[in-house]
C-alpha cells in the first residue's frame, strides 16, 4: 500500500534537481512513497505548510532558522539535510566577457533578486570579490519573472539569476552567463531539506531520506541529459537543451555534493554571510537549526 508525501518548493528550479529527482525518478515510489507537489505562494514561507501539516517536505533554506533564533525562539522546523552547498545564481551581461572581472560592475546597473538570501550572498559575493556593494546600481524590478522581462526589454547592464534562466537567457540570443556566485562564495549551508520534530519521528522519514539519497547519487553521476529526459514534465516551458546544459553545469560547479550532511563548516559560512549582510546580530548554535538525516532503526 502506497502513502501520499506532500513535497512543497519555495522555488521551482533545476537548482533543486537532488529533490525532483526523487519524483522525476521514481526513487519516492521505490519506498512505496505517492509524491505530491507544490509551489509556496510568493511571499508565503513553504515552512507554514509544514506547521498547518498540509506538507510533510519543504524545500527551504537553513537560514529560515534565523528569524526565531533572533527573537529568543526555538525554529518551528529542522533542516535535515541539504540540497545544495553553494549559491545556484548567476550573472549574466548583455555580451560575452571571457575575461569578466567583478570590479567591471562599478556604476553599473544591475536587476539583482532581493530576496533575503540571493541579496545577502550577492552582497557577500561582492565582499569577497573586493567590490562595495553600494558602487554598484542595484535594482529590485520585482519578482523573477519581471526582472527577466526587464532585462529583455533593456533595463540593465547585467542580471543575478539562479539557472535555468540564464542558460534560457544565453539560449535565446539575449544575454551571456559572465560569472557564478558559487566561485565567488564558496561552500555555505543554502538550500535544504526541512521537516518538524514530529515527522523526522516517523517511518515515512527514512524511507524519504532512502530515495533522496539514491536520487541524489543520479543526479551527481548520470548524464545531465538523462537527468534532463526525466525531470523534462517538470519543467514543460524551459527548452530541452537549456535544461541539460544547467544541470551539466550545476554538476560541474559542484552545488550537489555526495554527502547529503548540512555540515557546520557550511552553517558557519551561511551566518557570516548573514552578519555581513546585517540580518542577523550574533552567532546561531548549529544544533539549534540543524538534524541529521533521519535512518531506520
Amino acid at each position: 500500500m502506497t502513502q501520499e508525501i506532500s513535497i512543497q518548493f519555495t522555488r521551482f528550479s533545476a537548482f533543486y534537481s537532488p529533490l525532483i529527482a526523487t519524483m522525476a525518478g521514481g526513487f519516492l515510489e521505490q519506498e512505496g512513497l505517492r509524491p505530491r507537489h507544490s509551489v509556496s505562494a510568493p511571499g508565503t514561507s513553504a515552512i507554514a505548510g509544514l506547521l498547518d501539516g498540509s506538507v510533510h517536505v519543504a524545500q527551504s533554506a537553513p537560514s529560515q532558522g534565523f528569524g526565531p533564533l533572533e527573537q529568543g525562539k526555538t525554529p518551528p522546523a529542522l533542516h535535515f539535510a541539504q540540497i545544495n552547498e553553494m549559491d545556484g545564481f548567476f550573472l549574466v551581461g548583455r555580451a560575452a566577457e571571457p575575461q569578466f572581472t567583478w570590479d567591471r560592475l562599478k556604476g553599473r546597473k544591475l536587476l539583482v533578486d532581493h530576496g533575503a538570501q540571493p541579496l545577502a550572498m550577492f552582497k557577500y559575493a561582492c565582499h569577497k570579490r573586493g567590490l562595495a556593494f553600494q558602487s554598484i546600481v542595484a535594482v529590485d524590478a520585482g519578482s523573477t519573472e519581471r526582472m527577466i522581462g526587464a532585462f529583455r526589454k533593456g533595463e540593465g547592464d547585467y542580471i543575478h539569476l539562479q539557472g535555468p534562466a540564464p542558460q534560457q537567457l544565453e539560449h535565446d540570443g539575449a544575454g551571456h552567463i559572465v560569472a557564478s556566485l558559487a566561485g565567488a562564495i564558496g561552500p555555505c549551508a543554502f538550500s535544504s531539506l526541512a521537516a518538524t520534530r514530529d515527522w523526522l519521528a516517523t517511518d515515512m522519514a527514512p524511507r524519504f531520506m532512502r530515495a533522496y539519497r539514491k536520487a541524489r547519487a543520479w543526479v551527481i553521476g548520470a548524464p545531465a541529459a538523462e537527468v534532463a529526459r526525466a525531470e523534462a514534465p517538470f519543467f514543460p516551458d524551459v527548452d530541452r537543451d537549456v535544461l541539460t546544459k544547467t544541470i551539466a553545469t550545476y554538476q560541474t560547479l559542484g552545488n550537489w555534493t555526495p554527502h547529503v550532511e548540512i555540515t557546520r563548516p557550511a552553517w558557519e559560512a551561511t551566518v557570516d554571510i548573514f552578519l555581513h549582510a546585517g540580518l542577523i546580530t550574533r552567532r546561531h548554535r548549529y544544533e539549534d537549526v540543524i538534524a541529521p538525516p533521519p535512518s531506520s532503526p
